[in-house]
């Protein structure tokens, strides 16, 4: 089993150089339209993972060709979103880290659904992120580090309820022990002001959104 990062390719909004950021060491699994995505630009996902029920036959047949395991389940009779499936085998792999891509796009619920799948990897501490061409986002319940990624914002919201004892360094607006309760927008459009800056928090869960319009 590896013991670093696996990149999960699903089927919403990706471009070709999101392909860039994959390391040699990589493990690599395309959920749906992501594996097609994958063999298309000349990668071998180590599974591909989904119903398919959004690829024509053909292309399903260049999928398993070009995997090197095919998982494929009924899309009907099925509880898991393709995503959430992706997720699971990674998760089973118990790696360091999973970098979701292409879970967000024009469908607003599966998009919310891949942002709440971050709370099982933060279960088995795993770290765990999405990104897209405009976002990166993380999660946290204790404390992270925010490296500059190219995005102009840092915006923080809660995940839970309330989360408590926020603590910022290295932002243009700092928070000193701050509250942030769910529907407030107190931590919207931050500013990192060096390479990196530190959000700590003693309660709650914590999404961390670097953004660029």
């Amino acid at each position: 089993m590896p013991s670093g990062r696996i990149v999960i390719f699903a089927g919403g909004e990706l471009l070709p150089e999101h392909l860039l950021l994959l390391d040699e060491e990589d493990y690599i699994i395309g959920a749906d339209r992501g594996a097609l995505f994958l063999v298309q630009h000349g990668f071998t996902p180590d599974i591909a993972v989904g119903d398919f029920d959004s690829v024509s036959p053909e292309a399903l047949l260049q999928i398993q060709s070009g995997s090197r395991e095919t998982i494929s389940c009924d899309p009907v009779h099925k509880d898991l979103t393709d995503s959430e499936m992706a997720l699971d085998l990674a998760l089973n792999r118990q790696p360091q880290s999973i970098l979701l891509m292409g879970v967000t796009g024009t469908r607003l619920d599966h998009t919310l659904a891949s942002i709440q799948m971050m709370t099982r990897a933060m279960q088995r501490q795993i770290s765990c992120s999405v990104m897209d061409a405009h976002n990166y986002i993380t999660l946290t319940g204790s404390q992270a580090v925010v490296e500059e990624r190219g995005y102009t914002y840092v915006s923080l919201l809660p995940l839970t309820p309330e989360v408590t004892g926020i603590t910022l360094q290295g932002f243009q607006y700092p928070l000193e022990n701050a509250t942030l309760k769910l529907g407030q927008s107190l931590g919207v459009s931050n500013v990192l002001e060096a390479a990196s800056g530190t959000v700590t928090i003693e309660s709650g869960l914590l999404l961390i959104i670097q953004s660029k319009d």
